[in-house]
């Protein structure tokens, strides 16, 4: 069997459509089609051999429509051979024809056949429904009488698990059981009523599993899921397993066809090496539950239609003919890897009650760490260390695609240069370890520091509480407010702490010579964080929005702070420099752990 596509245009191209493949078309070389109302992902079509339709949903902004029947954005319908594919607005027609595979005859739709001639009524008695049976009467009695119409035949088996106490007895009816099966149940069930105690009772009674994956078994059916910033695809026959086999996807499963290293259309795809679908196919036999993985932050800034990636997703899914379950991160947060938002999901939420055993666990990823020229056709590095740093939040077995499906020896690679996982909540706070945090005399304390180097958090727990005035940036606006509140508050014969990043030494000149003028000493008071910890601490605050007073900062404002940033020194005019050292402080084990997963590779 084979099915087509053709243009209706003259000279229009034809576009195969393969059984059960998502295809997306739009204006391109593939339609023929220019017109700018048409969406370069105006619909996906979707073949069906058995029936010879196709399913279309349009994608695009700008209508499609069906012979006369306009769809909608997310709407579809059953495009048939009889029937006219309009790409967009009643215009680009296009026809779908199936042809045998073997004979390559195209299938050409009949016309209705010709109505019958009513014949007049014959004369005679009026017959009943039963003169049309041929059999005698008692014929048509034993047919009747055949046809079972009690409630078990009409209903079916039960059609879920339940529990029963009627007295002593317990009665347990697993999902499925027949009528005629259910005869035994309490034969068997009825000596839990020897237990006397509730206690007893419960317990035989807990012993009977009635998981949800122990009675309805692998998903019957595709689906999908969304979850804030999660999407989640679960194909059909998907089994919950105590042993994940986690596979990335791009790069990993497959990639382009284009050899561009993004797609260039949604299918711009291939299997990445031949020997995938087997080792996925063996992963199932022995076992595993195979889920991918992937990030797709296209889909929050607006460059990727979540609907085009979920065609892409079936298409890939459809293409190894495996059950896989599919976990896309749409945004950045909790859910991005290498944050275990997505594998906590996965354990908690999304594999039927089975606990899932890390030791008989991996997950295989791309994005490694791995130098340029790491193999002698490689020449490219890897363009992060998310994967590895994934599998390490969740103490997983790693291995990158070469090794895993071809066999290849580990390549090297490093890992990011810090890591959370060695902040200790019991470090000293700063140094000189004799120096004193506040003063009883009047004075002004300068930050100097990385934004999200703990800064505000600092001068909020240790220095307000104490009387001093807080002035910042984020909250007056200006530097000139600043200087203006800082001159304020000395006047009135207060302490001043001055919360700002002052990356330079014309920066914080303003305040020191605010400080001169008051006749009162100015201490520098260095937060000492790296780059990298401020920039983990900015995405773990981002991921708790509701203890996060602060403004998002973006990488301009890290990378601006970097290339400005000079060394306080005594010289400039301070009286002392304290080094202040970032030491978390978790309110709960929760917090730790997610403070202490590596947030981006």
């Amino acid at each position: 069997m084979h099915c087509e596509l053709t243009s209706q245009s003259e000279g229009g191209p034809a576009v195969p459509l393969a059984d059960g493949r998502a295809v997306i078309l739009g204006r391109g070389p593939e339609s023929g089609v220019s017109d700018k109302k048409c969406s370069r992902h105006q619909v996906k079509l979707v073949a069906c051999y058995e029936d010879r339709t196709v399913t279309v949903t349009q994608l695009g902004p700008n209508p499609s429509s069906l012979g006369s029947a306009a769809l909608g954005r997310g709407q579809s319908g059953c495009l048939t051979e009889r029937d006219t594919l309009f790409l967009v607005n009643g215009r680009h027609p296009f026809r779908v024809s199936f042809s045998d595979a073997q004979n390559g005859r195209r299938s050409v739709p009949t016309s209705p056949p010709a109505k019958r001639q009513r014949k007049a009524p014959a004369s005679g008695p009026k017959r009943s429904i039963l003169d049309f049976f041929g059999s005698p009467p008692k014929q048509r009695r034993t047919v009747k009488q055949s046809v079972d119409v009690s409630p078990s035949a009409l209903l079916g088996p039960c059609p879920r698990s339940r529990w029963e106490e009627v007295g002593k007895l317990l009665l347990f009816t697993s999902a499925g059981v027949p009528a005629s099966a259910k005869v035994r149940a309490p034969l068997l069930l009825s000596y839990i009523g020897y237990f006397k105690t509730p206690v007893q009772r419960r317990a035989v009674k807990q012993s009977v599993d009635v998981s949800p994956s122990a009675l309805l078994g692998p998903c019957p059916r595709s689906r999908w899921e969304e979850v804030g910033k999660l999407l989640l695809f679960t194909s059909a026959g998907v089994p919950a397993s105590a042993k994940i086999a986690g596979f990335d996807i791009d790069g990993t499963i497959i990639t382009t066809r284009s050899g561009k290293v993004f797609p260039t259309s949604p299918d711009d795809w291939r299997v990445l090496y031949p020997e995938v679908p087997p080792r996925l196919t063996r992963l199932l036999k022995e076992g595993y539950k195979v889920v991918f993985f992937t990030n797709q932050l296209g889909i929050a800034r607006g460059k990727l239609r979540p609907e085009v990636f979920k065609a892409k997703v079936e298409a890939v899914v459809k293409e190894l003919g495996l059950p896989v379950q599919v976990f896309v991160a749409t945004g950045s947060g909790i859910f991005r890897k290498p944050v275990l938002g997505m594998w906590d999901h996965l354990c908690g939420k999304a594999n039927d009650g089975v606990t899932v055993d890390v030791s008989q666990s991996f997950y295989v990823g791309d994005a490694a760490g791995r130098p340029a020229n790491w193999a002698p056709d490689r020449k490219k590095k890897d363009f992060s260390c998310s994967d590895r740093l994934f599998a390490l939040n969740a103490g997983l077995r790693f291995h990158t695609p070469e090794e895993f499906f071809l066999g290849w020896k580990s390549a090297p690679f490093s890992l990011p240069t810090f890591d959370p996982r060695k902040c200790d909540p019991g470090a000293p706070l700063f140094s000189p370890p004799d120096a004193s945090l506040t003063s009883t005399k009047q004075e002004v304390i300068v930050a100097v520091g990385y934004p999200a180097s703990g800064k505000s958090t600092f001068f909020q727990s240790r220095l307000v509480p104490q009387g001093y005035a807080y002035v910042n940036r984020d909250t007056l606006g200006s530097w000139q407010h600043c200087v203006s509140a800082c001159e304020s508050a000395l006047r009135q014969g207060r302490r001043v702490a001055v919360d700002n990043t002052n990356p330079d030494p014309e920066s914080r000149k303003r305040y020191i010579d605010v400080a001169q003028r008051a006749g009162v000493p100015c201490r520098c008071f260095l937060f000492t964080a790296s780059l990298e910890q401020a920039k983990h601490n900015n995405r773990i605050r981002e991921m708790n929005p509701s203890g996060n007073t602060h403004a998002t900062v973006n990488d301009m404002v890290f990378n601006s702070y970097k290339s400005k940033f000079v060394a306080p020194t005594l010289s400039e005019g301070f009286s002392e420099i304290l080094q202040v050292h970032f030491v978390p402080n978790f309110p709960d084990e929760q917090s730790e752990a997610l403070y202490k997963q590596f947030s981006e590779g």
